[in-house]
């Protein structure tokens, strides 16, 4: 389920059953020699959200992508921003991304690292082969979680 106002409604009704919120974070470069590999990073996680999402639609939640920039204090965005989601009626909360340093970073749910896979320029049989094996690699991460309850 998506951040939008049709599935806000259905999670509302169901909360009992979604007990687990996603969030990309998403880290957006600036400098001119970095830019195109955030974009591909961003496309990655975007896309492999997609596929998750698909996946577990009546057990997921996922937040908007959070953006920071290489000037963020992610120990501030933390401890701040992204601490709040450990007041919500969410169970588990895992944070997905391609940015290493998170896993560095203690957070209110799991951090789910996930090397970026350039898919710009693949066509689309061989993308949908990529994303499905990445999420195989994710899955056990989610089910070991959701096993704890």
């Amino acid at each position: 389920m998506n951040w939008t106002g049709k599935d806000m409604d259905t999670y509302l009704l169901q909360k009992e059953y979604i007990d687990t919120l996603v969030v990309p974070l998403i880290k957006v470069e600036t400098k001119i020699d970095n830019m195109k590999s955030s974009a591909s990073s961003t496309e990655f996680i975007m896309h492999l959200t997609s596929i998750i999402e698909t996946q577990f639609k009546g057990r997921m939640m996922f937040a908007p992508p959070f953006a920071y920039t290489s000037s963020t204090d992610q120990q501030q965005m933390a401890q701040t921003t992204l601490r709040e989601f450990s007041d919500t009626s969410f169970k588990h909360v895992f944070f997905l991304t391609t940015d290493h340093a998170w896993k560095t970073i203690e957070l209110p749910g799991q951090v789910v690292w996930m090397p970026s896979i350039p898919l710009e320029n693949m066509d689309a049989a061989l993308k949908q082969s990529i994303l499905e094996d990445q999420l195989r690699q994710v899955l056990p991460l989610f089910t070991e979680q959701w096993a704890k309850q």
